[in-house]
């Protein structure tokens, strides 16, 4: 294993909730909330990224690779499928303050972030509040997804908007 990466030792002793084999966690990152953290096998989370799942939770499936510099706040709980490619510098917010209501603008609003299999988010994408990223969506860089994106769709702009069907 690269020197760059935890050893299997440095992993068990953070003490996820579940993790799998042959998983590649950088020693740069930061981690809250190990115990509502379950990763899958062949995972590789890059550095200076940081995990906050004091509350809610983060399931990440296998053959996942989330890119440096990324952030994933799990308030409301975020879950990654199979095979998916989170590149640098994205942020996932499951955890949103209400702005809309003036007079209740401190209300929390907390939401499952779901993205399924087969997914490429670009780099520099944000995911905010309450959505799911269906099969084989592909998402291009610096975009804002807020809503949900349907199956093996190519997506960008801010927000984030349908281009066209992706080929299988």
């Amino acid at each position: 294993m690269n020197s760059k990466f935890l050893s299997i030792r440095d992993l068990k002793k953070i003490k996820f909730k579940k993790i799998g084999s042959n998983a590649q966690i950088s020693k740069n990152i930061t981690i809250i909330g190990e115990k509502n953290i379950s990763i899958g096998s062949n995972v590789r989370i890059d550095d200076y990224t940081v995990i906050s799942s004091r509350e809610g939770g983060l399931k990440i499936g296998s053959n996942v690779h989330i890119g440096a510099q990324s952030y994933l706040g799990c308030a409301g709980q975020i879950v990654i499928g199979n095979n998916v490619n989170i590149s640098q510098g994205v942020r996932i917010y499951s955890k949103i303050n209400n702005y809309l209501d003036y007079k209740r603008n401190n209300k929390i609003l907390l939401g499952l972030v779901e993205i399924d299999n087969n997914v490429i988010i670009g780099s520099g994408t944000v995911l905010i509040g309450k959505c799911k990223i269906s099969e084989g969506a592909t998402i291009g860089a610096l975009s804002l997804v807020k809503n949900n994106l349907r199956k093996w769709s190519i997506n960008a702009g801010i927000p984030a908007k349908f281009i066209r069907l992706r080929r299988r």
